[in-house]
């Protein structure tokens, strides 16, 4: 786990600028950094290391291959590393390797087989950047599902990017300006997806996919290596055909196949512990796989609602781990939030963040890695918002779309549409199939289109997803999640807070064998009436008893509706909202945003979007507080 930067064509001091951008991510690699600069200037390296395997210099980046013909920096790790470094001697590739690192094998087998072949062996977790120096082009390119994230872009005539968005900020002549086009996705969904970003021209790459870039012309091109909706695709045309029995036996085999692997490292070892099915599977199996005790950890509140510590430390108890936790009080919670902006760079409003960061912050003074169990929701059918779906969809689409949707703009365009639930089923009514009635579930209120005084909303996955691609419901919103929520939510919020401590995560359903083979599940194998991740719970139920699984789900959460409203934060985000201040800012609009906030403290109608305002002008307010 580690940062990369670069700088292409840079017309200033390319190796003061690539120190600077280090300098800016430097959680993420505490442990050693390096730069490179090309001959002739135009190709500038950089980046930051937090040493997991090989902790010698030999694994320093950045790294030259044998030859000399390629230079790459990375971010992440490539867990059947082993395996293509046999195949690369196999093939004679090479005679040898000086180090035991997985970038030594990356790199070369880069530049043996080429960048889509070689990406299409790995299994892992990347960012990485490749320089070929014979045919003068930078390639970038990230992991499947987005674990890692790589942004890109064009600041003053020049090509950057970074692991971290905030490192192309730190450029000398950095003047781009805020994306006021993405802001109706972010007061929507609360967090800005793939390939947008905050800044206008500064991207982020898309995962599954590499970028090649001409170093003399800065033209690019991007290719696509594996592709989410084509693996759901093939899955659900190609169905596993076995009991659900022998479908968990082939879950258990997979994920063991998947953690025995991602447990592989130099430093201690870890794993998140919550009282929910995926971390305790995760656990239970690692569990199973290690003679020691594996190292757990949990964090837990004292309000009995959002406290699963004393669920987890039962389980823990029971499998035998090496258990720690950590009771975090309001005041601990709250001294997080100013730290919120620096960590994720531009606005980003999931406010499990919060504990998040704590759990990660507890987690890293033990170990270096911890695995978590992010991702058996959507890949197993676990969200409720599933099973409601699926029952509104099952009512709805024996109406033609050409009668619903003249309705849905009657009720909406009429007093009707004053009372809410009259609103909410004018709007779900008018939805073309299950990804647009997932989409909005959570659109319903037409003041939040208003927030920004930027009309113009950009295409985004979730509208450019077709409806009955899968021709299964659940699985359409499954599939949904995994090109969106996943890993422009969830996975950013791991990464960000984690490496906020310099701890690298990793997830092991998020392995390539897992996922395919999740995708190839029947729904009756995922979903029992209102019960989801069937086949999952069968695993896990091998490990521990079903009693103590079968309790109800609190989630990770915190009662920012609550604390709002208690004077020391109500006094921050008013100071926040202020009206002249957001007359100044001119991007949100005051009027409406004070609405919002009175209809919560006037009349207790809390709006998730209280939070994404909040934290749109926190970030604002720490990058800009020099205007």
């Amino acid at each position: 786990m580690c940062g990369i930067a670069g700088l292409l064509q840079f017309k200033k001091d390319a190796r003061s600028n690539i120190q600077k951008m280090n300098e800016r991510m430097l959680h993420r690699g505490p442990d050693d950094d390096g730069i490179y600069i090309s001959e002739d200037g135009k190709v500038a390296l950089g980046h930051r290391r937090l040493s997991i395997v090989d902790l010698s210099k030999n694994g320093a980046q950045p790294f030259v291959s044998h030859s000399g013909k390629s230079i790459m920096v990375y971010n992440g790790e490539i867990y059947n590393h082993k395996e293509i470094r046999d195949k690369l001697l196999e093939d004679k590739a090479v005679t040898g390797f000086k180090s035991t690192s997985d970038t030594e094998t990356l790199i070369e087998a880069i530049e043996f087989y080429g960048i889509s072949k070689a990406l299409t062996m790995c299994k892992g977790m990347f960012g990485i950047a490749f320089y070929d120096t014979q045919n003068n082009t930078v390639t970038l390119a990230r992991d499947r599902v987005g674990e890692k994230p790589l942004y890109y872009g064009t600041v003053g005539g020049s090509f950057a990017f970074a692991s971290d968005l905030g490192c192309l900020r730190v450029i000398d002549g950095f003047d781009n300006k805020i994306n006021t086009k993405v802001l109706n996705i972010y007061f929507t969904e609360g967090y800005i997806p793939a390939p947008y970003s905050i800044y206008q021209d500064i991207y982020k790459l898309e995962p599954g996919t590499f970028m090649t870039v001409d170093v003399d012309t800065l033209k690019t091109e991007v290719h696509t290596y594996w592709s989410m909706k084509e693996a759901a695709k093939k899955g659900q045309s190609n169905l596993f055909t076995g009991t659900r029995q022998e479908a968990a036996q082939e879950l258990e085999r997979l994920l063991k196949n998947s953690i025995k692997g991602q447990m592989v490292a130099d430093v201690p070892v870890g794993a998140f512990l919550s009282a929910g099915i995926d971390s305790s599977t995760t656990v239970a199996l690692m569990q199973s796989l290690e003679p020691g005790k594996v190292k757990t950890f949990t964090i837990g509140m004292e309000d009995p609602k959002y406290n699963e510590a004393v669920y987890a430390k039962e389980i823990a108890q029971h499998l035998g781990t090496e258990h720690t936790e950590l009771y975090i009080t309001e005041a601990d919670a709250k001294a997080v939030i100013p730290k919120l902006s620096s960590m994720f760079a531009e606005p980003f409003a999931d406010s499990s963040q919060i504990p998040t960061y704590l759990v990660s912050k507890m987690t890293r003074e033990h170990v270096t890695v911890s695995l978590s169990g992010d991702g058996g929701d959507e890949l197993f059918c676990g969200y409720n918002s599933y099973a409601s779906i699926d029952r509104i969809w099952g009512k709805m689409k024996n109406v033609p779309y050409f009668i619903r949707k003249p309705a849905s703009s009657l009720i909406l365009n009429s007093p009707l549409s004053k009372k809410e639930i009259l609103r909410v089923k004018g709007t779900l009514l008018g939805a073309k199939g299950p990804v647009s009635l997932h989409r909005t579930e959570h659109e319903t209120d037409p003041i939040i289109r208003r927030i920004a005084l930027e009309e113009s909303t950009l295409p985004y996955k979730l509208t450019e997803l077709p409806e009955h691609f899968l021709g299964e419901t659940n699985h359409e919103c499954m599939l949904a999640d995994m090109v969106l929520y996943h890993p422009d939510d969830i996975l950013v919020k791991v990464d960000r807070t984690a490496m906020a401590v310099s701890l690298e995560t990793r997830v092991p359903m998020l392995d390539r064998d897992v996922v395919e083979f999740a995708w190839s599940l029947p729904i009756e194998y995922l979903r029992e009436g209102k019960i989801g991740k069937m086949v999952l719970r069968d695993v896990l139920y091998k490990y521990i008893p079903r009693e103590m699984m079968e309790r109800p789900k609190k989630g990770f959460s915190i009662p920012i509706d609550k604390w709002l409203l208690e004077p020391e934060l109500r006094s921050w985000a008013e100071g926040l909202i202020d009206k002249d201040k957001l007359r100044r800012q001119g991007i949100l609009d005051p009027d409406v945003v004070e609405r919002i906030w009175k209809d919560y403290t006037d009349r207790g109608i809390y709006r998730i979007q209280i939070w994404y305002i909040l934290m749109f002008q926190q970030w604002y307010e720490e990058e800009y507080r020099w205007q």
